[in-house]
């Protein structure tokens, strides 16, 4: 029997609300994974996960592997099964395939699946909290929207499976982790999931955007690097031998103050910011490290790189400066992107024809970084076409704020959308 809209409506709310109460953040997502691996193997995809779905040398910012384990106990102390926990081998992200046998292309849809690193709201105002689906794990917090996300690819997942004598070609729904911070897109792309795809489709919920509206297409992705600066230098006393220190607090400020000075580019936007600066141990001791986290981003991968460059070129100037050295770890990239016209022209048509959904507004410009990119650009490199729309919510709070929610009623339209696009491209000829 087919699963009503009224049904699916009410599935989709709650694995939303579950995903979000085990909130996980980037490649920790454990539980989340095998949730969602579970869900698709009891549906009949054909699914892969952990290093299956991700390229390891590709991975960036990703916690420690001390630290990782104290993740999966986690997840399995919250009862995420073992099976799927053993078959990741430290590694998070999920796959699945519904192959129809029947000649057509291949389409994929992606989904992120990550939290972000912000404590959710205490107040009792706070729906989440009030209604008991509250994040179970300090420091983390579906901020996002990535809980509903990754519930409408399950949807979309059940809705094919059920009408999958209705489809040609390949689906492939891509259950990505760590978007935020943009670390995990590149290491799904490179590991070859999406080298067969003619099609490909991927959204966000919210960002700004009024509940029963969509925008047909997002532009405006920013190029970006984020990485770690350390700075290594040497501790002495502050009073009895200050000669003998290397300061490595004051190279990474220095090298601060110097990026905030790099001129911008008459080509196009470019922007650097640190985000943190972290050294010392004590007012009588000369640093001997120090930790920047720092972003550069620019509106093309030439713009990017020109921030990039000169910030290195202030890094190892400021080391030298005081005598210490210093390393970089990457943590995260985005490229650019842009969605094809005749997808976005079909996400528009699509939408509104579906209940709950009244207006395809204008393309929208995201002004940040998605690590989506990534994706788009490995299908259109070899000729296939893309989009990445926006599924209007109104929301409590802004994307990222301790006490963000969003409107559950969007859920059953935009899996709704994502299942006419899916047989728009994939249907039975």
């Amino acid at each position: 029997m087919m699963t009503s809209n009224a049904e699916m409506r009410q599935k989709l709310i709650d694995l939303r609300r579950t995903f979000h109460r085990h909130a996980e953040t980037g490649w920790t997502e454990f539980w989340t994974t095998a949730k969602v691996a579970g869900i698709l193997k009891d549906l009949g995809y054909t699914v892969s996960a952990g290093q299956e779905v991700i390229k390891t040398e590709a991975v960036m910012g990703r916690p420690s592997d001390e630290m990782m384990a104290e993740y999966v106990q986690r997840a399995l102390d919250q009862g995420a099964d073992p099976d799927w926990i053993k078959k990741m081998d430290g590694y998070t992200g999920a796959m699945g395939v519904l192959d129809t046998g029947r000649k057509g292309p291949v389409v994929a849809f992606r989904f992120d699946m990550d939290a972000v690193d912000v404590s959710e709201g205490q107040d009792g105002s706070h729906r989440p909290r009030n209604e008991g689906f509250a994040s179970l794990n300090d420091g983390a917090m579906h901020s996002c929207g990535h809980d509903a996300h990754t519930a409408m690819g399950l949807g979309l997942a059940e809705i094919l499976m059920e009408n999958r004598d209705k489809l040609r070609g390949v689906i492939k729904l891509l259950f990505q982790p760590a978007e935020e911070g943009v670390r995990g897109g590149k290491a799904m792309a490179e590991k070859g999931l999406l080298d067969d795809v003619d099609y490909f489709v991927g959204a966000h919920i919210g960002n700004g955007l009024p509940s029963g509206t969509i925008a047909p297409g997002i532009g405006g992705f920013l190029c970006t690097t984020k990485f770690d600066l350390v700075y290594t230098g040497k501790a002495s006393h502050a009073g009895a031998a200050p000669q003998e220190g290397r300061n490595a607090l004051l190279a990474a400020a220095s090298a601060a103050l110097a990026m905030a000075g790099i001129a911008p580019h008459s080509d196009g936007a470019t922007r650097l910011n640190v985000g943190v600066l972290e050294a010392g141990s004590g007012r009588n001791v000369i640093p001997s490290r120090a930790v920047m986290k720092v972003e550069t981003r620019g509106s093309t991968a030439k713009l990017n790189s020109y921030v990039y460059s000169r910030a290195m070129e202030i890094a190892g100037g400021a080391a030298a400066m005081y005598g210490a050295e210093f390393s970089v770890a990457k943590m995260g990239e985005a490229v650019d992107a842009s969605s094809d016209s005749e997808l976005v022209d079909l996400v528009a048509e699509k939408a509104v024809r579906i209940p709950g959904i009244v207006k395809a507004g204008p393309l929208m410009n995201l002004g940040g970084s998605e690590d989506v990119s990534w994706m788009m650009k490995a299908v259109q490199r070899r000729g296939g076409k893309a989009v990445y729309f926006g599924l209007g919510s109104d929301i409590a709070a802004g994307h990222h704020n301790e006490y963000f929610d969003i409107d559950e009623e969007m859920l059953l339209p935009g899996t709704l959308l994502f299942s006419e696009l899916a047989f728009a491209l994939a249907g039975s000829k």
